[in-house]
């Protein structure tokens, strides 16, 4: 393999039009990658965890077909007794606030049924103006219906939801009490069902929940007059887990490459070195990004992890080459590049293959991780050891730095160090035990 490297692999890139076509092939990837990175989105992938054919799977795929209008429920929470009982009318009538906001952020759903929109103290207040307190308590009311003191409101409420027989039992998982306090209603609500089509599939929108989430919060936070106050979905975890996989993927990305520039920086000792190197690095990551989006890959918690490994493992292939050419002596680039490749390129090829190997039994699985990661390894490998193969060394031919400075050739002089070339192997001999073989030499011709 040595010697493909440097007789046909080398030679083919350095010709004059194989550098052409190695810059215009990279070129190409680059731009197409950063495209089609910019068409990568966060997805739910939750579904993708589980099995095709079970009996989880099948019940997910029932309810899609029978409940296509189905959205997340949330909860607005109200604290505290005498807030509840001095924002009474607002509360009643709380459905007139998230009106209209359906077809906009944060994508309520209307609030025409108990079924979408289940206001207890709406049902509360409209008992008590058709049948009165006399079931429930029998307080004296006020001239809106309402017990005229918290005390009665507390108590009477209680009666209303509190029993499997009240009136308003159906409200009973929406007030908290402890004894006869009241802590806290819940009012129920749901989005519209907030989805769109990918690769021919029905999935979860997961930037629409994201902007439904943090708008609803805001909009409760707006409510000055029904403080203190705050809004729940059991969906609201995973939601999050959407808004910061989104806020720290490139970010997180983007660091690792810096640490890696640093290291790299250290290691090889040049900056130009380094900056070729990086560059070939971030050119990887671009292209496994494009070819992402092409193979059905999402941004998720899986593919964010393996994008971050990923980055460790691309630079293994241009930063041998970079070093080892350090290492090479002379002003001929070209030449310089030669040498690298017959020194390492093999040893670099067989790095690709064999950690390929390691995960290639992975591309049979149908475990959504396992296809995932198998695939994005493949992407990793591929593109890695292409620019450190070929980007690179033609980088370096072109503008590659000089050598390092114990490697630079020295003036063939007498006192100059000698080089005694053994096989394969080469041997530097100092210019003083030059001299003393030679006149050790001299001393037996005399």
């Amino acid at each position: 393999m040595m010697t493909y490297f440097r007789n046909v692999h080398g030679k083919a890139i350095l010709w004059g039009p194989g550098k052409v076509m190695v810059l215009l092939l990279f070129g190409f990837l680059l731009v197409f990658g950063a495209y089609s990175a910019t068409l990568l989105e966060v997805e739910d992938t939750q579904r993708e965890f589980i099995p095709t054919g079970t009996s989880l799977s099948d019940y997910f795929d029932a309810s899609d077909e029978l409940f296509p209008d189905a959205g997340i429920d949330f909860f607005f929470v109200f604290e505290g007794a005498s807030n509840i009982y001095q924002s009474r009318n607002e509360l009643a009538r709380l459905d007139e606030r998230v009106s209209g906001l359906s077809n906009k952020p944060p994508y309520i759903a209307e609030p025409n049924s108990e079924e979408v929109f289940r206001n207890v103290m709406a049902g509360f207040h409209d008992y008590l103006i058709e049948n009165g307190s006399g079931a429930i308590g029998n307080v004296t009311l006020d001239e809106e219906s309402w017990p005229t003191n918290e005390q009665d409101f507390v108590n009477s409420l209680q009666a209303y939801t509190q029993t499997e027989t009240a009136p308003g039992s159906r409200f009973r998982r929406d007030c908290s009490f402890s004894f006869s306090e009241l802590e806290a209603i819940n009012v129920a609500s749901e989005y519209v069902r907030l989805t769109k089509e990918s690769n021919g599939r029905t999935i979860d929108d997961a930037d629409k929940q994201i902007d439904a989430m943090d708008l609803t919060r805001d909009l409760v936070q707006s409510w000055t007059d029904l403080q203190s106050a705050f809004v729940y979905s059991d969906q609201y975890v995973t939601i999050e887990g959407f808004k910061v996989i989104s806020q720290e993927f490139f970010r997180n990305i983007f660091m690792a490459i810096g640490a890696v520039a640093v290291i790299v920086l250290i290691t090889v000792a040049s900056p130009l070195a380094a900056a070729l190197i990086t560059f070939c690095v971030v050119g990887c990551i671009v292209e496994i990004l494009g070819f992402m989006y092409h193979l059905g890959i999402v941004i998720d918690s899986v593919s964010a992890v393996m994008l971050v490994l990923a980055v460790g493992l691309s630079v293994d292939y241009s930063a041998h080459i970079g070093h080892n050419f350090m290492t090479k002596p002379g002003d001929d680039r070209d030449e310089r590049v030669m040498q690298t490749l017959s020194d390492v390129g093999a040893a670099v090829m067989n790095g690709a293959i064999t950690t390929f190997l390691a995960v290639a039994i992975l591309l049979m699985s149908e475990s959504y991780v396992f296809w995932v990661l198998s695939r994005m390894f493949l992407l990793t490998v591929l593109f890695g050891v292409a620019n450190g193969l070929l980007l690179l060394p033609v980088l370096l031919s072109m503008i590659g730095p000089k050598a390092f400075e114990h490697h630079k050739e020295l003036p063939n002089e007498d006192l100059a160090d000698e080089s005694v070339r053994e096989g394969d192997e080469e041997t530097e001999i100092p210019a003083d035990e030059i001299m003393k073989g030679k006149e050790e030499l001299e001393g037996d011709k005399n």
